[in-house]
């Protein structure tokens, strides 16, 4: 058993430095003395790290505060521009990317189409895309946060296994490292996804939280206690790659019957691509092999009877997964996110159903399931968000 050290007197003031800044950015404006009253720390020891965190430009000071008798104390904040950090996505059918400041505002906006790109080719599209990012501002740049799906060994930002891109142990942390000489962060997608739903998401923020993340692929970000959990390999939540279906679909992992040849996005438009081709009554009928995610989601919404099959289906199948995580976590709050909440509430409440009836009804009761509310750039918030945790103890919260 390793003996625990004690703590130096630089790891003490580094914490204490970082306690200090999450208090000034939790709090949008707050005097020094307030500081002291939330942390714990002596006067002395707060306005020794206030200065130094406005020495490095981090924090400001904006003016006085009211009076309580005595002299108006001097408010601080943390400086939004004073850093920039890039947030990066590499699922879907394009790679997108953010650069935010230290508040989460969106200064600049690239994408780069992936096309059916995968190995050597997607890693020059995620450098190009990186490059004008990095580019965009001359502010200082915290670092990068890059949200890539698969299993992902978050200590050294290697990409164990990607089945969309065809990486596997690709270290692509450090290949952007040295790049750019700044820090990077390499994180699943979907529990960035679950971190910036946690974030931005519907207030009050809830201790416990699954965010399912569905588009051509499906994984979940598991948030217990407030904290982001990984799983002692990185890779709790890759619940897209369980089999459900018997001897079923080929999925890219290499099995059969995985949950994404059936439930994800990428599943219903290539079925409603080879059923419609024997349902002329269909409107999807009409050139089946252009189908895509917008023709099938009109076709849903109009009710055909072809769509609402193919995607009536996917999200019984789904609802039978979410079922057996409710009864392995029991948390009550799940929100759903991606490409697949384009089919709305009544494929949303066949999902909810479908958790009633397959989960232990006691349990399954007192949980709500809920489209999340961040938006498309929800992954590039996440992946941005994880950077910032880890280099300043801060997240991108409101």
């Amino acid at each position: 058993m390793r003996t625990l050290e004690k703590a130096t007197h630089q790891q003490t003031r580094a914490y204490n430095s970082q306690l200090v800044l999450r208090t000034v950015y939790d709090r949008s404006t707050v005097s020094r003395s307030d500081i002291a009253r939330a942390t714990g720390l002596t006067r002395t020891s707060v306005s020794d790290l206030v200065a130094e965190l406005i020495g490095s430009g981090l924090v400001e000071e904006v003016g006085r505060g009211p009076s309580t008798g005595g002299k108006a104390p001097i408010l601080l904040q943390v400086a939004p521009r004073a850093r920039e950090v890039i947030g990066v996505d590499l699922d879907g059918e394009a790679f997108t990317g953010l650069r935010v400041d230290l508040r989460g505002r969106v200064l600049h906006a690239a994408e780069r189409s992936l096309a059916g790109a995968d190995g050597r080719h997607a890693l020059g599209l995620v450098l190009d895309l990186l490059d004008e990012l990095t580019r965009s501002s001359p502010a200082p740049l915290l670092g990068n946060g890059i949200g890539t799906p698969g299993v992902i060994e978050a200590t050294t930002g290697t990409v164990r296994w990607a089945a969309n891109l065809d990486w596997a142990d690709l270290p692509l942390g450090r290949l952007v490292a040295e790049r750019y000489e700044t820090p990077v962060n390499v994180g699943n997608d979907s529990q960035a996804a679950a971190l910036a739903e946690y974030t931005f998401g519907a207030a009050p923020r809830p201790d416990n939280l699954v965010v399912v993340k569905i588009g051509q692929g499906i994984g979940a970000g598991i948030i217990l206690g407030g904290r982001l959990y990984q799983g002692d390999g990185f890779g709790a939540g890759e619940i897209g790659h369980t089999t459900v279906v018997e001897a079923g679909e080929p999925c890219r992992c290499g099995g059969l019957g995985c949950l994404e040849t059936v439930a994800s996005m990428r599943a219903i438009v290539g079925r409603a691509r080879h059923l419609a081709q024997h349902h002329s009554g269909s409107a999807l009928a009409v050139d089946p092999a252009s189908i895509d995610e917008a023709r099938v989601v009109a076709a849903f919404d109009e009710r055909d009877q072809l769509a609402t099959m193919v995607v009536e289906d996917a999200a019984r199948q789904l609802g039978r997964a979410l079922a057996a995580l409710v009864g392995t976590l029991n948390v009550r709050q799940i929100r759903i996110v991606g490409s697949i909440t384009r089919f709305g509430d009544r494929w949303l409440e066949i999902v909810r159903r479908e958790v009633r009836e397959h989960a232990l009804s006691l349990i399954a009761g007192d949980t709500v399931v809920t489209f999340g509310r961040s938006g498309e750039e929800i992954v590039a918030l996440g992946a941005a968000a994880l950077l910032m945790t880890r280099e300043l103890g801060l997240s991108l919260a409101r």
